[in-house]
């Protein structure tokens, strides 16, 4: 029988990689029955104690032995946090994996983890390019590998094992000579709180409240390719969407709440986001027309796509007879540059659109002095 081999210790100070120990079972049990690891991992389930000392005993030095994976222990505080490993995949290849301890999520610990692991299988083990996937939906695993460099490469459908089935799955690779840094911006919506109403990300109980929004005959009638009936697979489509034009920086959403009652009142969003430009959307809940809340709402938004993505110039759309949206993009301070005929689509057909459009220079010289 071959010899175990050496697993090796690596460290930045505040993160150590080290080899996983049978000492390690308690942690990686409460690690592996957490709703998010059962969720998103291919950790059996249900998954008992004497499961985790049979990892951490036998398991994991066999990958080593073997060489089809090199798997680390996360260690931080001298304890347990996760683990993480390297695939080899020959010719230079490997496939990342990694799940952490609920403990030490939104801390940092598994970025710097994942740094000195890759940092490790490129110069060590002479890997010329890691592969990440992850099952479609899995967001915190996709921003992880967006921080340090991976590049995002689509959808694989129908592809990824998970639970006995196989589901749509996310692709990226980062090669050895590419810097271990984000591609691309990835936007989050954070609050704002302006004339009374506040700007804030879109949450899952928004769905009910969603669904009634554009259920609205109103609504329906002048976003006409909205699904109808309007369903909250469909809301819950439009968040995955939302997450996605988020993830690529193209795009940010806003549910816009009454501060008391956290209640949806309208939605609102940038998106077509680049570095000169960015279109402006929106509708309102039924209960929440006519009380200013859209153009408060749009005003907070415009003014945060000047002020935080830098852009020269908002530009928004209404259909030429929809008299309350135009209204908005005109309180909003946008002026009417033209139109485009049958531009737009209605529930009742294409439609003419009146085009506007404010560039940062009017922006600036028409907000009040600070």
């Amino acid at each position: 029988m071959s010899p175990s081999p050496t697993v090796p210790t690596l460290t930045d100070g505040v993160v150590t990689l080290r080899a996983i120990r049978e000492t390690d079972a308690p942690r990686v049990h409460e690690q592996c029955v957490d709703p998010d690891s059962v969720r998103w991992t291919q950790v059996p389930s249900p998954y008992a104690p004497e499961d985790a000392i049979v990892f951490t005993r036998d398991v994991a030095p066999q990958m080593w032995v073997s060489g089809e994976e090199w798997i680390f222990a996360i260690e931080v505080d001298g304890l347990f946090g996760g683990s993480l490993a390297l695939r080899d995949r020959g010719q230079g290849r490997a496939e990342i994996g990694y799940g952490t301890h609920p403990a030490i999520r939104g801390t940092g610990a598994a970025e710097r983890a994942l740094r000195l692991l890759l940092e490790w299988g490129f110069a060590d083990q002479g890997l010329t390019v890691v592969t990440w996937k992850a099952a479609a939906g899995n967001w915190a695993s996709r921003h992880l590998a967006w921080r340090v460099g991976f590049s995002f490469d689509g959808v694989l459908r129908g592809t990824h094992p998970h639970r006995g089935e196989l589901v749509d799955g996310w692709i990226g690779t980062l090669q050895s000579h590419e810097t271990r840094e984000p591609r691309q911006r990835w936007l989050r919506a954070p609050v704002l709180e302006t004339d009374g109403v506040r700007l804030r990300p879109l949450r899952e109980p928004d769905v009910v409240r969603v669904v009634e929004a554009c259920s609205d005959e109103r609504t329906q009638h002048w976003l006409g390719t909205m699904p109808t009936p309007y369903t909250a697979e469909n809301a819950y489509a439009w968040f995955e969407a939302n997450s996605e034009g988020q993830a690529a920086g193209t795009k940010v959403t806003w549910a816009v709440v009454d501060p008391a009652g956290d209640d949806l009142l309208a939605a609102v969003n940038l998106f077509d986001i680049t570095d000169r430009d960015c279109e402006i959307g929106y509708w309102a809940h039924p209960r929440a027309r006519g009380r200013g809340v859209v153009s408060a709402a749009a005003r907070a938004a415009v003014g945060w796509a000047f002020e935080e993505l830098g852009v020269e110039r908002v530009r928004g759309v209404a259909a030429v007879e929809n008299g309350a949206s135009r209204a908005v993009l005109e309180r909003v301070g946008m002026t009417s540059t033209g139109g485009e005929r049958l531009g737009t689509v209605l529930r009742t057909g294409p439609a003419d659109v009146a085009i506007y459009d404010v560039l940062r220079t009017e922006w600036e010289s028409a907000r009040p002095p600070r």
